[in-house]
């Protein structure tokens, strides 16, 4: 009887759900809303991916009760130690599968980016974190709870202070910046003092500042010094947090790989992405770089295939399927009803 797992990846807005088999094949995949405990809570959280594995099975067309052998959960807001424990202890309870594997969503877009033993992945998405692992099973990470742990950066940071910038560089007290007028054109406003004003009266939705990372970018591929500085901040922090991870595992003196990942660095903004890579060499001349480029899920799935010790041939063919169809693991599956 062939070997069937899940793998679940789940994110602050989304959770993607895929069922495999030990050959590598994909045998379904549903999509929904976020699971992350932060968001929804722990029953919350359990209670979205029960949805999900209903669902996953019916695409694969498989029966509830088909023996899984493992389900391998990589879950955004499973931090600490304590929070991977109690999503371990809930999921487990659940009997979705004789094994249950848990941990924090980066170690899934770690595995997607990469085979080698030795590793540190970076994500820069709407927020920033980092987690390394080492041949001997090592591992390294950040508390990676905002700004009361010290986190800077992330498209909501960049948008946050592109404004800020803007209308500081409007009124006065800050240095003139391309930023103003782009943030006032980009709001369709005069100027930033209105964007500020239709802001606080709620004519303009607090959620839309995030629109302006994008903008950020644009304006610092001119050569505005202000918007400029703040991407070589992020690029300094990016580093900063491989520095830490990699110097942790002791990786820096050796062979190993870093995973960009997030959508801030897989936008792979020139000015952001050389700066990294030339940094990241800097550090270690024997660092490989890449840019995530598949989904994590797929980290998900590889790493339950790991854990039940099935073969290489099987990476490739999950990794070859994947490849061969984005369009499924694009596609938005609602769950099945309770």
């Amino acid at each position: 009887m062939r070997a069937l797992y899940l793998a679940i990846d789940g994110g602050n807005s989304k959770t993607d759900v895929l069922l495999g088999d030990e050959s590598g094949q994909i045998l379904g995949f549903v999509r929904g809303g976020t699971s992350s405990p932060h968001n929804v809570g722990l029953p919350g959280a359990v209670a979205v991916l029960g949805q999900l594995i209903r669902a996953v099975h019916a695409d694969a067309g498989l029966p509830l009760g088909a023996p899984i052998e493992a389900v391998a959960a990589y879950l955004s807001g499973a931090d600490l130690p304590i929070e991977v424990a109690r999503l371990e202890h809930a999921i487990a309870a659940e009997n979705w599968a004789r094994r249950t594997i848990v941990d924090n969503d980066c170690f899934a877009m770690l595995r997607a980016g990469t085979a080698m033993p030795d590793a540190v992945t970076v994500v820069c998405g709407a927020g920033t974190n980092c987690v390394g692992r080492a041949a001997d099973g090592r591992t390294a990470r950040f508390l990676a709870l905002g700004p009361i742990t010290g986190d800077w950066g992330g498209g909501h940071d960049l948008a946050d202070h592109a404004l800020r910038e803007a209308a500081r560089g409007e009124d006065g007290r800050g240095r003139p910046t391309a930023l103003s007028r782009a943030v006032a054109d980009h709001f369709g406003l005069p100027t930033v003092e209105a964007v500020s004003i239709a802001l606080h009266f709620g004519d303009l939705p607090m959620e839309r500042i995030h629109e302006l990372s994008p903008v950020l970018f644009e304006v610092a591929a001119t050569g505005d010094e202000v918007a400029s500085a703040l991407v070589e901040r992020q690029a300094a922090e990016i580093l900063a947090q491989y520095r830490v991870a990699a110097g942790r595992l002791d990786l820096l003196g050796g062979p190993h790989a870093l995973v960009l990942g997030g959508g801030v660095l897989r936008a792979r903004h020139p000015q952001l992405h050389d700066q990294v890579v030339a940094g990241a060499l800097a550090l270690s001349p024997h660092v490989e770089v890449s840019v995530l480029d598949a989904p994590p899920v797929a980290g998900a799935a590889l790493l339950a295939l790991d854990a039940l010790g099935l073969s290489a041939a099987a990476e490739a063919a999950l990794r070859a399927e994947i490849a061969a169809r984005p369009p499924a693991l694009a596609r938005l599956t609602e769950p099945v009803p309770d």
